[in-house]
This record gives structure tokens, C-alpha cells and sequence, in this order.
């Protein structure tokens, strides 16, 4: 039995199998070719050649099962992400007022995409407009956040985009002081 014997047999079939399953294209070439070379590397271990169809179609069953195990890996990373940057954007003293007073065009996507952890086609889909007009908002919201922090805050922003210094903000001065009176 060869690999390039199967692979005539059973590509095609094989290949809409895993299409169907994972309604992806990309995802569906990664899993077709980790099918094929599990298939290659362990011909040996297929000892009747009538079963040999079966014992394809669960070695794709096999690598379906894995990538929505990685798939699901990997949002459970966005999510913990996602809390971590909510922890370090805690420290930052006005954050949730400059959020909270964006016009709503804009706080919604930036919301759903840095607090939420949605992807921006996901927003597009529930905001009802095109994944260009989530990317134009979520860059006008970024100007005016950044606008925000360098007159009330005054930190500076490194050569990455990142906010850098202490924060020196008359809101907090202000808060301070009205506490201690």
C-alpha cells in the first residue's frame, strides 16, 4: 500500500469531508495535509487493506477533533488576554471615563474588540456595517483616546504607541483633593 495510492482514491472525498466539518478553507488545507502526513507515517500500521477507507476518514476525524481543540485553546487565550489588559488598563486612572464618553459610534467597537475580545468581522456582523468601517472607527477612537490622555493625563506614548510616564492628571489632582477636604 502506498500513500500516493490512497491519495488518488480518497483526496477529493476526503477533502469536502473535512470542508463540510469545518466550513473554513484554510483551516481545511491545514487539516487535509496533517491527515496525509499521519497517513504517510503510519501506513504501516494498516494491516487489511478493506478497512483502509475507514481508517482514513478517523485519521480526519482525528485532526478535525484537534483543531477545534486548538481552536478552543486559543480563544481561552484571547479571553485570558483580554483580562490581563483590563488589569493593566485598571492602573490607568481615567480610562473608563474617556471610554465611557466616546460617542457611541465609536466606544461600541472598541468595546467589543479590546474589552470583549470579539474579532472585528464579529463587530461588523453585530454592528451591521463593513469590517472597513469597524477598522475606520476603532482608529478614530484610538486618536481620540490618545488625544484624551496627552491633555488630561499627560503621558507620553513611546515610539511603539504605548503609553509611557506617570500619570500627572489634573482629574485625579482634582479627586485627590476634594477627598482630603
Amino acid at each position: 500500500m502506498e500513500t500516493q495510492k490512497i491519495w488518488k482514491q480518497f483526496n477529493e472525498e476526503l477533502y469536502f469531508f473535512i470542508l463540510k466539518k469545518v466550513k473554513n478553507e484554510a483551516a481545511t488545507n491545514d487539516i487535509f495535509q496533517n491527515t496525509f502526513l499521519k497517513i504517510h507515517k503510519n501506513l504501516h500500521q494498516l494491516k487489511e487493506e478493506e478497512k483502509m477507507k475507514a481508517w482514513v476518514f478517523q485519521i480526519a476525524r482525528n485532526e478535525i477533533a484537534n483543531f477545534f481543540k486548538q481552536e478552543s485553546l486559543y480563544i481561552t487565550e484571547v479571553g485570558k488576554h483580554t483580562e490581563a489588559l483590563e488589569e493593566e488598563y485598571q492602573n490607568i486612572c481615567c480610562f473608563d471615563r474617556f471610554i465611557n464618553n466616546l460617542p457611541p459610534i465609536y466606544r461600541e467597537p472598541i468595546e467589543l474588540v479590546y474589552l470583549k475580545g470579539k474579532k472585528q468581522h464579529e463587530v461588523a456582523t453585530i454592528l451591521h456595517v463593513s469590517h472597513a468601517n469597524v477598522k475606520a472607527r476603532i482608529r478614530r477612537a484610538k486618536a481620540i483616546l490618545k488625544k484624551n490622555f496627552n491633555e488630561c493625563c499627560k503621558y507620553e506614548f513611546d515610539k511603539n504607541g504605548s503609553l509611557i510616564g506617570e500619570p500627572n492628571c489634573s482629574q485625579c489632582t482634582t479627586t485627590a483633593s476634594e477627598i482630603s477636604n
